[in-house]
């Protein structure tokens, strides 16, 4: 029978890592304070011990220099992970990112294979302000070449990142710093979770029913499923009856489960912490309208994102353009009041 024990998503991940810097000598790691300090998001934490320098290897502050070089490793037959420390940071690598990481495999013809894990922090919450705060998965999703991986609890988040190290293609590894479990900064319970001590895979593309429902259907991931779990809880006293669905995944994405519920329920809400514009919302919205020979809807289709401005420093501010339980619910009590949808004529 497989032991497991409840770990935080910061604990699963580095031991996730170490199981397959084990079993596979051309894992390493490198990146900013990832070392001694064992990543600042604990994404790493006593890796250094195990394995040493040669193979956890702090770096320069130069995101461009480390990208680049996981990228030329990868070219040569490593397997490196590095640990990009905040998302927003991405715009003085950008170009290692998609015109190198993202793109040098279709440009040679699928001759070369860059089996690279760049791992990165992401989301608000915690008055980081305008630079520290973004998810931008939306944005990397956009880019052809990259896949795009989300967990939202610990168990995900071993599975997911042991896949990720084993995929033959660059893959971001986005984990939210509000539910990693840090006891200095204010977590959401749900994300620790029993993990199994073997290592294990979660498949790319799955999506995962947080809860069932038959009046709505709430789409969202990392630290949302945790606010719209919440969220349909509260629903439920009212006698809404909410169905959760974690993506997981954004590249590849579970259009299938998305389709599935919404045909069930009728009616969809989808919860972001991206920007609203030109996002995961918009495209979850696009797949359902696009698929309404076979899904009839209710009401129309609701969203709620960060809305297209800088995340506030200010914590009233910030807690404002995040949805929160409180808003979740009330999209979701708008949803479900909404004159119902008719038919086109034939």
């Amino acid at each position: 029978m497989s032991e497991s024990r409840s770990l935080t998503m910061a604990q699963a991940i580095a031991e996730a890592i170490a199981q397959e810097m084990e079993r596979d000598p051309a894992v390493f790691v490198m990146g900013e304070d990832i070392g001694r300090y064992g990543g600042i998001f604990g994404a790493t934490g006593g890796l250094l011990e195990k394995f040493g320098p040669e193979r956890i290897m702090d770096t320069p502050i130069s995101e461009t220099a480390f990208i680049g070089a996981a990228t030329g490793a990868a070219a040569t037959g490593m397997r490196p992970i590095a640990e990009l420390m905040f998302v927003d940071f991405f715009g003085v690598c950008m170009d290692q990112i998609y015109n190198h990481l993202a793109k040098n495999t279709y440009m040679a013809g699928g001759n070369l294979r860059l089996p690279v894990v760049l791992m990165t922090a992401i989301g608000g919450g915690y008055n980081d302000a305008a630079q520290h705060s973004q998810c931008l998965f939306g944005t990397f999703a956009h880019m052809p070449g990259l896949k795009v991986v989300v967990p939202s609890n610990a168990y995900d988040a071993k599975g997911l990142m042991i896949q990720s190290i084993r995929d033959d293609n660059p893959v971001m590894f986005m984990f939210h710093k509000g539910i990693m479990g840090l006891p200095w900064m204010a977590h959401f319970e749900g994300s620790t979770n029993e993990v199994p001590r073997e290592a294990y895979t979660v498949p790319f593309g799955q999506a995962r029913t947080v809860r069932e429902g038959a009046d709505l259907t709430i789409v969202t991931l990392s630290q949302m499923v945790h606010k719209a779990a919440l969220a349909a809880v509260e629903l439920g006293r009212e006698g809404v009856s909410a169905e959760v669905i974690d993506l997981r995944t954004l590249v590849p994405l579970d259009r299938k489960a998305v389709l599935k519920s919404v045909a069930k329920t009728g009616r969809l809400l989808v919860v972001d912490e991206d920007y609203l514009s030109f996002g995961l919302s918009g495209e979850i919205a696009a797949i359902v309208a696009e698929n309404l020979d076979t899904v009839r809807l209710r009401a129309p289709v609701r969203r709620l994102a960060v809305p297209d401005v800088p995340i506030p420093y200010s914590r009233p501010l910030e807690q404002f353009v995040i949805p929160q339980v409180e808003s979740i619910v009330g999209a979701a009590r708008a949803l479900c009041r909404a004159p119902l949808v008719q038919a086109m004529p034939a």
